[in-house]
């Protein structure tokens, strides 16, 4: 097809790549993730691999399934050899994760990855010393007790301060550091890469033990 403002491709469409959308034809999420895998970077895909590997919220969503799991990507990746971008493709499987509730979330874990810093659990219950469930933070170091949240713009809203508030007291209480990263602080994989921090660490008072240190871009806080 030549039109003014399109650019067509050509490619081996297998069984089950299709599926129908409103009456109109449409390559299938998964399909479509690995063919835009030769003009998106890196960490895009990663950002569209979370997201169809997330579990959804089903009183929100109204479904209880994933868009696609970890197999079925696989499957997509050895259906196409060598097709344009599936080396990419493969690098940001690898890199996917289930749990990441927004694209900010998937890039704050990769650029701590970048920084050196552990890898963290991606919406995973953190806990007081009773065991009892705090909250599920966007992201968390149990060894160290760091609890890390993307602030987007919804946390400048009242009832939301309001709730940041209650959250982190809860959390400090049961020692817990509670870091926020600003909204808009990795926009971009290339605002990511040029933050290249060394790896540095902190002593924690009191507790014998020494934890990464989520200084700027990252604010945080633990009581005395």
């Amino acid at each position: 097809m030549q039109r003014p403002g399109v650019v067509s491709h050509r490619s081996r469409i297998l069984l089950g790549e299709v599926t129908i959308v409103e009456g109109i034809s449409l390559t299938t999420r998964i399909r479509t993730w690995l063919d835009v895998a030769e003009a998106l970077d890196l960490d895009d895909l990663v950002v569209i691999a979370d997201y169809l590997l997330r579990n959804p919220r089903p009183e929100f969503e109204g479904r209880s399934e994933a868009y696609a799991t970890r197999e079925e990507l696989e499957e997509m990746l050895r259906r196409h050899p060598g097709k344009r971008g599936l080396r990419r493709a493969h690098q940001a499987l690898a890199l996917a994760r289930v749990g990441a509730d927004s694209p900010p979330e998937t890039r704050l874990r990769l650029a701590m990855a970048r920084a050196g810093l552990p890898e963290p659990e991606v919406n995973q219950p953190i806990r007081n010393r009773d065991g009892g469930i705090l909250h599920s933070p966007d992201l968390s170091l149990p060894e160290y007790r760091i609890a890390i949240e993307y602030e987007g713009e919804s946390h400048g809203i009242a009832d939301q301060i309001a709730r940041d508030i209650e959250r982190e007291e809860r959390a400090r209480a049961a020692d817990w550091m509670k870091c926020g990263s600003p909204s808009g602080t990795w926009r971009t994989a290339a605002d990511a890469r040029s933050r290249k921090s060394p790896r540095r660490s902190v002593s924690v008072a009191g507790t014998g033990r020494t934890q990464p240190d989520c200084s700027p871009p990252m604010t945080c806080s633990r009581s005395p």
